[in-house]
Formats: C-alpha cells, structure tokens, sequence
C-alpha cells in the first residue's frame, strides 16, 4: 500500500493528486478514454463506443449511468446563458425580441453541442473519484 508524506499508508483510491484529476479531466473533454486516454469515446456524435479497445474500460456501467452528464450539460448551459444575458443586458441593451431570440436559440443548439463533452467530463470525474468501481463492473459484467 502506498504512504503519504507522514509515513501513514493510504490506499490507491483514496491518495489523489492535482495533476491527475487534471489529466481526467483533460481526458474527457477531449472525448478520450479516462483511464488510458488512447481511444475516442463515440463512434458518431451521439453513439459511444461499448468499451475502451486498448484498456477495455466500459462506458455505460449501468443503466441510468449518464445522469450525470445530463447535470452538467444542463449546468454549463445555464451558467453560459445567465453569463452571456447579463454581458448583452450590459453592453448592448438588445430588444426583449433579440434577447429571446438569441437565448432561445442558443439554449436548444448548445445542450446538443456539448453533449459528447458533458459525457466525456462525466466519465472522468467518475473515474477520478471511484476508479474502483470501474473495475468492480468490469468483473460483473464479464
């Protein structure tokens, strides 16, 4: 078992660093595997791949598994939108119309861009935080 700085031993899972969760992090935005980061997650925009071909890492573990992307997709979409309202409300004081037209619009195309990456972050933050339940579902699914 590994130890920290003071000598006490601390299991794999539970000593993280910085530069890790970076590299997970970095691994699902760019729609790569998170735990070898060698092969692409989706074969199509909307259509990912069962497992991992080099690592052979399943994606979907469980039904409902990608809740959480739907979370993030919908938070970075609102964080972007209330952002982007207030900078327009600030500097160029647009119609009612042009306000709606424009937040509407973008609020319909952007959640549909971002999916494959609010997937990907999912992936990696799940892996970051428990890589050893990925391995637990690998072992009940073989």
């Amino acid at each position: 078992m590994p130890s920290d700085d003071t000598g006490t031993e601390v299991p794999r899972q539970v000593k993280r660093s910085l530069p890790r969760a970076l590299t997970m992090l970095w691994r699902g935005v760019c729609l790569r595997c998170p735990r070898c980061g060698t092969r692409s997650l989706f074969r199509t925009w909307f259509a990912m791949h069962e497992r991992c071909a080099v690592c052979g890492l399943r994606f979907e573990r469980e039904q409902g598994y990608f809740l959480g992307a739907i979370y993030i997709n919908y938070g970075v979409t609102v964080v972007l939108a209330l952002i982007g309202s207030f900078a327009l409300e600030y500097w160029t004081q647009p119609s009612l119309t042009q306000e709606l037209v424009l937040w509407i619009g973008f609020g319909t195309a952007f959640p549909v861009l971002f999916f494959p990456y609010s997937r990907g972050l999912w992936l990696g933050f799940d892996y970051l935080f428990d890589p050893g339940e990925a391995a637990a579902s690998e072992q009940r699914r073989s």
